[in-house]
């Protein structure tokens, strides 16, 4: 999931400057487990704009807000609400807000800064584990990305300063490298260790990305 977290409402008010009809926009999916755009966050948004003196002409959390055909129509059927508004708030991760600025004329404002793809641990706790580099080594390393995992991306082994196996960089986590070992070893994959990793290819990092799916 994409874990965003909201912006705070002085930057909000600040791009909302030279308007006063908002119209606010959340989505169902990753902005609501991180809490940064659900239906909470959404009704909390409106509040707190209505005691800034902000007018909110209606709210809609969709499905999937970076689903560019869904995203038009539903804004479509609040159509009247959208019309009126000076600005549209969206409190999605990045690509939701570009979808609702896709779909509409009107300015959209972001509300949210998104931060990364992350793995849930438990509710309200996320980790970061995929870059999305395109070139994933994880067959190689026992399922543990060392791009994302370790501090500094090493593809062959820990550096030098790993210590008592913590990092060196976030001295509270355990080196990436040290969990790949004790991970291979309990597969009886450790000689994997013994074949250099390539470098990384970076091409598969050009932007923009794009994917289409044969039918």
């Amino acid at each position: 999931m994409i874990v965003s977290t909201q912006k705070n409402i002085d930057q909000i008010l600040t791009a909302l400057d030279g308007g006063s009809r908002v119209f606010i926009v959340g989505c169902a999916k990753c902005a609501t487990v991180c809490k940064s755009g659900g239906e909470e966050e959404v009704f909390g948004m409106q509040e707190e704009l209505t005691v800034a003196g902000k007018e909110v002409t209606g709210t809609i959390v969709i499905d999937e807000a970076c689903h560019i055909l869904r995203t038009g129509r539903d804004l479509r059927s609040r159509r009247e609400q959208v019309d009126l508004a000076d600005f549209l708030l969206v409190l999605s991760c990045g690509a939701g807000i570009q979808s609702v600025a896709e779909a509409c004329d009107k300015k959209v404002v972001a509300g949210t800064d998104s931060r990364f793809l992350g793995n849930i641990r438990r509710f309200g706790q996320f980790e970061q584990r995929c870059s999305l580099c395109g070139d994933c080594r994880l067959n190689e390393t026992g399922g543990v990305c060392p791009v994302t995992v370790c501090a500094k991306g090493l593809l062959n082994g820990p550096c030098g300063g790993m210590q008592d196996g913590s990092c060196e960089v976030e001295t509270d986590n355990r080196c990436a490298w040290v969990t790949i070992y004790e991970r291979l070893e309990r597969q009886q994959r450790s000689g994997q260790l013994d074949i250099a990793t390539p470098a990384r290819d970076y091409i598969h990092e050009a932007h923009p990305g794009s994917l289409k799916l044969e039918k």
